[in-house]
């Protein structure tokens, strides 16, 4: 999935950008406010780590804009201000949480597993599509009781797929929620990743939608046959 980090201080920044790449995020990590809303203009987001005291117009504004335009994806508040009424506001102007530096990367990273259950309409901790078992807490898959080892990528498409159950994702709109803004994209990269998941789980696991791009297969045809 891909999170957008709104952070002035360059070591705390940096830190937590490379702290969930290792974990399998996305991340495009912005000092400003102004930045993170060019960006969020143009990139698919699925959530917004969001420090308060930043250059210019503090995170606040920046949220509140978010909200009036009817911008629904999570947002998290990270900052130093720990007081019971800066937590109240910020909820109130519609952060979905509130974390107070500092935060270990894993908790971060658990926060953010957490709202993005919630907003895809999916809470439960295990997905199950037929036979197939995946936890993303700890990117765990499991085919018909077999454990099976997916990359980091092969990972992140998975999530994307059983995320949206029924709809079919263009390339575009795939390579978007995989890939941060600097990150080099093979043109078959995607293509890739798919043969992949086809091959280490099912061929019917991913649909091809010719011109448009792939959808998750049918839960029924990743069933096998009941004794």
């Amino acid at each position: 999935m891909r999170i957008l980090i709104v952070e002035d201080d360059p070591l705390l920044g940096d830190g937590l950008a490379a702290g969930l790449r290792t974990l399998g995020f996305a991340v495009d990590w912005f000092t400003d406010g102004a930045q993170a809303d060019a960006a969020l203009a143009v990139a698919p987001y699925d959530a917004v780590v969001l420090d308060l005291g930043l250059p210019g117009r503090d995170g606040l504004h920046w949220l509140g804009r978010w909200r009036r335009r009817a911008e629904q994806l999570p947002v998290l508040i990270l900052t130093a201000r720990d007081g019971v009424d800066q937590r109240i506001a910020g909820l109130d102007s519609g952060a979905d949480d509130y974390l107070v530096k500092p935060i270990a990367t894993a908790e971060l990273a658990a926060r953010l597993r957490a709202v993005l259950r919630r907003s895809s309409g999916r809470p439960e901790p295990l997905w199950r599509h037929g036979d197939l078992e995946y936890q993303p807490a700890s990117k765990t898959v499991r085919w018909r009781g077999e454990p099976v080892e997916l990359t980091a990528r092969e990972s992140a498409l998975l999530e994307l797929l059983l995320s949206n159950p029924q709809r079919v994702l263009s390339r575009a709109l795939i390579q978007d929620k995989l890939y941060a803004f600097e990150q080099d994209i093979d043109s078959n990269a995607l293509e890739v990743h798919v043969h992949h998941l086809r091959r280490k789980i099912d061929a019917k696991l991913v649909r091809t939608v010719r011109g448009v791009g792939y959808a998750l297969g049918p839960a029924e045809a990743l069933e096998g046959e009941r004794g």
